[in-house]
């Protein structure tokens, strides 16, 4: 299992690195199911603590919740970017508390995380993010799932290390070393490199079978 969930962020982390912009519509309901699988999946351990039965019932929940954000993401398009933008709200936030402040990943972190994901959501929708931003905001956020897959894959880190302290913007948190910050600062600027190039003559159509 833990196999085939680090092989599967690598691809996709991959995917949305340097095809974020151009597949949008398929990765957001992607992005959707695994934003609402880790809210449910962390939140839960956050506010009951460790063990197998808050484990058991925080990965029903966030399969519950991953469903109900994909469906979200793929039928309505602006509530697929305000998951979008929720999300890099919730991983820059918990990034910084955990990995760079060094608190513990609590009741209070889980808490500021939602407060600014809410706000990076409406934010997202209130300044309407173009072309640039989504293929930033992708290119960041699929080199922080693949690096993510890779430490989980050779077991550098643990599904608990990954569900206690990963972020959008963040390889697992600050204390896995500087090659692997360095590795997906690479990854992540050859995405946002690669999508502009490729995407100069591009744009983006909303398809008309969508809300």
């Amino acid at each position: 299992m833990q196999f085939l969930v680090a092989l599967f962020a690598i691809v996709v982390g991959l995917a949305i690195a340097f095809a974020g912009y151009r597949w949008l519509w398929i990765l957001l309901p992607i992005w959707g199911f695994f934003a609402g699988l880790w809210l449910g999946f962390t939140g839960l351990q956050t506010i009951f603590g460790s063990g197998f039965l808050v484990g058991v019932s925080g990965l029903v929940v966030g399969v519950i919740l991953g469903l109900i954000f994909a469906v979200l993401s793929y039928l309505f398009y602006f509530i697929g970017v305000a998951i979008l933008g929720a999300s890099i709200g919730y991983g820059v936030t918990v990034s910084l508390l955990v990995g760079g402040l060094g608190m513990n990943g609590g009741f209070l972190v889980w808490i500021i995380a939602i407060i600014v994901a809410v706000v990076f959501a409406v934010a997202v929708l209130a300044f309407n993010l173009q072309k640039y931003a989504v293929i930033i905001i992708t290119a960041l956020g699929g080199a922080s799932a693949a690096v993510a897959g890779v430490l989980l894959l050779f077991g550098q880190v643990s599904t608990d290390q990954l569900s206690q302290n990963v972020g959008i913007f963040a390889p697992v948190s600050f204390q896995e070393g500087a090659l692997w910050w360095i590795i997906w600062a690479v990854i992540a600027v050859a995405g946002i490199v690669w999508q502009i190039q490729s995407n100069r003559m591009y744009v983006l159509e909303e398809p008309s079978t969508r809300f």
